[in-house]
């Protein structure tokens, strides 16, 4: 176990840990229990009622947040031709094709966030997948980030655009912004996320869907959330 500083075992102390929370205030408790000197991210943790390990139990997609994420990201656009331009014109940070791959590749190059890429180039995109598939950033159609529509793509991303997939476990690790939003614009984002994740429930899920939910700062402690409350 690692060990707990101060602030940290402070807001343990703060809050019953073991009980199940509706959503303000399970965020307005995760905010109040965010004692780092920088402005830490809230995350949602979500355990579904499913086994990723079959196809069709598989919960993936993306969602663009009311208020954001609280944070830039650096997107990288494999396009050539009149797709790179627009990829260009659109706000992209980097735009290239085989050149960028092989600067992945031998380089470690990893200074963007996201992946965007057109069909035609996911032939040159394919060959890193061992590279970004484990860093989470491998370009999917269910996420948008293969697309023929990469001014779209760009503006959703840059909005606050997010990705919710299943981890080994089952469970979906998410941010939905910054402690300095405050617990009303946090719960506008978590219902947001929320609803999304249980319309993507797949036909094949038996039992109960939301097994916990829980939302934590960077540093700080989980807060339950009582699932049987999140309905839409």
């Amino acid at each position: 176990m690692p060990k707990r500083g101060k602030n940290y075992k402070a807001a343990v102390a703060s809050y019953d840990k073991t009980a199940l929370h509706e959503v303000p205030e399970a965020l307005k408790l995760a905010v109040e229990t965010s004692k780092a000197k920088f402005d830490e991210t809230i995350e949602v943790h979500i355990r579904l009622g499913v086994d990723g390990r079959h196809a069709d139990q598989q919960v993936r997609g993306a969602i663009v947040l009311p208020h954001g994420t609280g944070k830039t990201k650096k997107v990288l656009v494999f396009a050539k031709g009149p797709k790179a331009q627009e990829a260009e014109a659109a706000g992209a940070d980097y735009v290239g094709a085989e050149e960028m791959a092989q600067k992945i590749q031998t380089e470690n190059w990893f200074d963007f966030d996201v992946v965007v890429a057109t069909p035609d180039m996911m032939g040159v995109v394919g060959r890193l997948g061992k590279i970004l598939g484990p860093k989470g950033l491998m370009p999917n159609p269910k996420s948008g980030t293969v697309t023929m529509d990469v001014e779209k793509a760009l503006q959703e991303i840059k909005a606050g655009k997010v990705e919710y997939r299943l981890d080994k476990t089952n469970i979906i690790h998410t941010p939905i912004g910054k402690a300095s939003f405050g617990a009303e614009k946090l719960t506008d984002n978590f219902n947001a996320l929320l609803e999304a994740v249980i319309k993507a429930k797949p036909a094949a899920a038996k039992g109960q869907y939301l097994k916990s939910v829980t939302v934590a700062s960077t540093m700080g402690p989980g807060v339950k959330v009582n699932p049987a409350l999140i309905q839409f």
